[in-house]
This record gives structure tokens, sequence and C-alpha cells, in this order.
């Protein structure tokens, strides 16, 4: 069998013997077809050199992968017939061989054929296609349905159920700031780890209903076959479902300001019983922060919680030693060091008009008392107050 090597070898002898203008139009005809012949090859070996669209682990995404080699292959056959012919041409029909143009003015076959071929290939593109799409927005009979909110920048999965004990919580990244920073040497799934992944049944169809808090994201796990925008105040539905356990990873594919690489999506697909004792751990959580919300805390106590929730929710905006960036610092802070009713309310509420989101629906009050806490004591500011989770309640109460 003739190697790619030989071919290419056999034209660049070839064309030593033509004229300058002839190797002109060779060069500009043959760059166009040995981009498409590349195209074919490497769509032929995607999973090896991982340039090609990776087929995914569900019967959208794979079917979505099917049809992108469909029309690429189209594609490249209509580029090799087109730029062969017209190569042909350049090369055999030239004026210095004695050629002369042809003249004529119209021809019903020719017109028909260009006519009836281009739209059989769209009819052969378009019918997969739609059968595709069709696919894609079918979220009827939907078994699971997980509401998920984009922030600035981490996501929230609420998982909905009936009987309105809905289990939620926030899915933040993991990767330490060591990293990030070049103080430590990155770990394989680098700006691609969470604290809390979102677990979803297998053999399961799970309608995924989509939205943000404050601008557009987009979640988007490439294998599960599934990108949707998430827009403030509109609700937009994907879905998946998969027979293959595993883990798999995605991101935001929405610029959404200063930290958006920095808010990985990682699904963790498992079986029906180990859902079941997954969602059964996370319902006892629930139930345990309830009961925590009547309890009183050491100042020790508060710090350890407050810390880590400072470096999850905090640090990206007002820096991992309080410094500031993004944010105001906190270190030294008036808002840290001033009335404690006033740094509650901007903990709770927010600034209207800046960056400084409310949190109070984003962490519980047991979490809320303890990273206020720990502002207020942290950095040097050494403040000497401590708030305990009825105070959050009572103040949220007004």
């Amino acid at each position: 069998m003739t190697s790619w090597g030989e071919v290419f070898t056999t034209i660049y002898m070839e064309t030593r013997e033509m004229s300058f203008e002839a190797k002109r139009l060779w060069k500009l005809a043959l760059g166009p077809v040995l981009m498409l012949m590349g195209c074919a090859a490497l769509a032929a070996g995607g999973e090896t050199n991982q340039l090609n669209m990776s087929p995914g682990a569900t019967p959208v995404s794979q079917s979505v992968y099917h049809l992108h080699m469909i029309i690429l292959w189209i594609c490249t056959i209509i580029g090799i017939g087109v730029f062969g012919v017209m190569l042909y041409s350049i090369i055999y029909h030239r004026k210095s061989r004695g050629f002369t143009p042809a003249t004529f003015h119209e021809s019903t076959k020719v017109e028909i054929a260009w006519t009836v071929v281009p739209f059989l290939i769209l009819i052969s593109m378009a019918v997969p296609a739609t059968s595709t799409l069709l696919d894609i927005y079918d979220f009827e009979d939907a078994e699971l349905d997980i509401l998920v909110t984009g922030y600035q920048w981490k996501w929230k999965y609420e998982y909905l159920n009936e009987n309105g004990e809905n289990v939620s919580f926030f899915s933040n990244l993991r990767t330490p700031q060591s990293e990030i920073y070049n103080a430590e040497e990155k770990g394989e799934h680098y700006l691609l780890e969470v604290d809390e992944p979102l677990v979803i049944p297998a053999d399961t169809k799970v309608r995924f209903l989509v939205t943000a808090n404050d601008v557009i994201h987009s979640w988007w796990v490439p294998h599960l076959g599934v990108k949707k925008d998430a827009i403030p105040g509109f609700i937009n539905e994907a879905w998946t479902r998969t027979s293959e356990e595993g883990i798999y990873r995605g991101q935001c594919a929405e610029l959404c300001g200063k930290d958006h690489g920095f808010m990985p999506i990682v699904v963790n697909v498992v079986s029906k019983e180990e859902y079941s004792g997954w969602l059964g751990e996370k319902q006892a959580e629930a139930a345990e922060i309830k009961q925590l919300m009547a309890q009183t805390f050491t100042m020790d106590e508060l710090m350890e919680r407050g810390k880590a929730v400072y470096q999850r929710n905090c640090a990206a905006c007002h820096g991992a030693n309080g410094e500031g960036g993004l944010g105001n610092a906190i270190a030294g802070s008036p808002v840290a060091t001033g009335d404690l009713a006033g740094h509650l309310d901007i903990g709770i509420n927010g600034v209207a008009g800046t960056s400084m989101q409310a949190f109070g629906g984003q962490i519980n009050d047991v979490e809320m008392a303890a990273v206020i806490t720990y502002q207020r004591n942290a950095f040097g500011n050494n403040m000497g107050d401590m708030v305990q989770p009825i105070d959050v309640f009572n103040h949220k109460k007004g």
C-alpha cells in the first residue's frame, strides 16, 4: 500500500518541472486539498490523538458524534472532488499547453445536476440531524429532576423531591491555591476537581433545570452530551441517561467574570443502590444541620468552621489572607471591625450594585455564624465577637 509520504513525494517531484506561474496555482489549489485530507485522517483516529470529538457515554452524545462524523466525511468528499477538479483543470488545461476556454451559454443537464445533487446532500444531512435534535429535546418521562444554578463562581445542585424534602448543596473548586499560584506541582485534575460532585444514578433519565443567580453561565459536561446556558430569570432544560458508571468532568462554558476558569463540574454516575445510600446520607446531613442550628459553639469551633467557609466562598475576592483583591480587604476592614449587625447584614444580603453577593441563601446559618466570627477575629482584627446560628436566624427574621 502506498504511504502518504510517498504520495506527497511524488506530487513534489512533479511540481519541480512546472513553470513559476503553474507552481503558484498548484500551491493555491493543493493547500485546501491537503487540509481536507488531514482532517479525514485525524477524524479516523480521534480517540488516539484527541483532536476529534469524543463519542461520550450517553446515547445523545454518541448520536451527536456520529452526526459529526457523517457531515465531516460528506464535506471531505465534496472538498476533495471540487478541489480535485480545480487542480486537474489548472494543471492539464492551462493556457501554456495550448488550451482555449470553452464557449457555451447554458446546459440544462448541468443546471439540473447542480440543483438536485446539493438538495440530496442536504437531505442526507438533515434526516439524521433532525432525529438527533428530537432526542436532545425529549425531556418527557424523567425519573429525577435536578435544579442547577450557576453562581460566581460555583454551582448549586438541588434534587427536587415531590414531598418537598429537597437535597441541595454547593459545588466549589477544590484545587488548592498553592497549585494555582505554582507553589506546588499541579495535580492530575487541576482546576477540574470539586469538593461536592453531582451524583446521579446509572440507567436513569435525569432532567436538569439550568438557571443562574447572577450572570450568564453555561453548564457543560461533554461526555454526558449536555451543554446548556444558565441565564438569570430563565430555566433551560437538558437531560442525560448513561449506563456507564464513572466520573465525568466539565466546566462553565460561558465567560462569567474573574474566576470563570475556576468553576468546574464533576458528575459521579453510580449504581442505583449506591445512589440511594448517598441520598440517605445527604438527608441525614440536612437533619444534622437543623440540630446544629440550636447549638451554641465555642470560639475555637466557630473559627475552625469559619476558616473553611472563608476559603471556599470568600478568598477568591477578599484574598486568602484577607488582603483584598477583587473585593475589599477584610484585614482592618471597617465592616469587620465595626458594627456587628451591619457586618451580618452585608454577609446575608450582600451590597447592591457591587460584586458582593448575598450569601444568606448560599450558606446555612451555622456557616454564616462561623464565617462572620472568623472575619471579625482573623487577619489581626481580634474583635472578640462570637456569632451563633440563632443570631443569624434572628437577624434574617428581623
